[in-house]
């Protein structure tokens, strides 16, 4: 199992800073539900993860939320004063690093538990590992090469006014060329997702997750296809492009609204570190 935790902080984002205090302090009660939605847990094995929930969360608050606060406040600085390509590829690799570390510090606080999960609980993870592969399927594979396309587009778009405000033709226009030559890579994401799937289920089923998930976990991407490797560093390298032109026809007040909200982020999640 991921490190949800993350899913929940990544959300909160795309909500808003009004949203992240309340979605953090609900991350328990949230990730209780989902993982008794993938393995339908007795109630001694539901206390067991609350109570190694509550360690990680603890954790988390310490170190990783003060970690958080500084990138956010750095990326602000660096976005103040001008951003370059490095510096986004830079926030990039941050929160790459970030995110290793919580999978890491997940498997590690989950293996030997996930080890003496029943064999039916095992069989009703991979069954939830299905209905989310249809999902996937249906939000990223379905229609034409030119309607997926087209809805990478509107994602795109709204991102990115979601982050600086409303684009001009000129913004829009860029976003446009980055999308006709950036590869369509869902059915490789999709292969990737399920080779993930079936070496969780056979280390589930080996009873090797205490010796092997936080390593595993961490380095997610270490054993990827080449053809997906090829194509996410072709889509990686067109995007962080695509965003070094952007930041540089940024206006005064687009700029003004990304610093805002990166300070505002970083404000945020020092006053969640310190409410422990």
């Amino acid at each position: 199992m991921r490190a949800r935790l993350l899913a929940v902080l990544l959300v909160a984002l795309a909500a808003g800073c009004s949203a992240i205090e309340f979605a953090y302090n609900n991350a328990d009660t949230w990730l209780r539900w989902q993982a008794n939605r993938y393995f339908d847990l007795e109630r001694a094995q539901a206390d067991e993860f609350n109570t190694r929930l509550a360690a990680f969360l603890a954790w988390h608050r310490a170190e990783a939320l003060p970690r958080y606060a500084h990138l956010a406040e750095e990326a602000g600085a660096r976005l103040e004063r001008g951003a370059t390509r490095d510096d986004l590829v830079w926030g990039y690799d941050a929160m790459r690093e970030e995110a290793r570390e919580g999978l890491r510090r997940t498997g590690a606080g989950l293996g030997d538990f996930l080890d003496r999960l029943a064999p039916v609980q095992i069989a009703r993870l991979e069954r939830r590992f299905a209905e989310d592969n249809r999902k996937f399927a249906e939000r990223w594979l379905a229609g034409t090469l030119a309607e997926r396309r087209a809805r990478r587009f509107k994602r795109l778009v709204h991102e990115l006014e979601d982050w600086l405000g409303e684009l001009n033709d000129a913004q829009i226009e860029r976003v446009r060329e980055f999308n006709e030559r950036a590869p369509l890579n869902g059915a490789l994401r999709d292969r990737e997702r399920r080779r993930l799937q079936a070496e969780l289920l056979a280390m589930l089923r080996a009873r090797a997750s205490a010796p092997q998930l936080a390593d595993w976990a961490a380095h997610w991407d270490r054993r990827r296809e080449p053809e997906f490797a090829a194509a996410n560093r072709a889509y990686l390298e067109g995007l962080f492009t695509m965003l070094a032109g952007l930041e540089r026809s940024l206006s005064a007040d687009q700029r003004r609204h990304i610093v805002r909200r990166l300070r505002d982020y970083a404000r945020d999640f020092e006053v969640l570190a310190s409410a422990r």
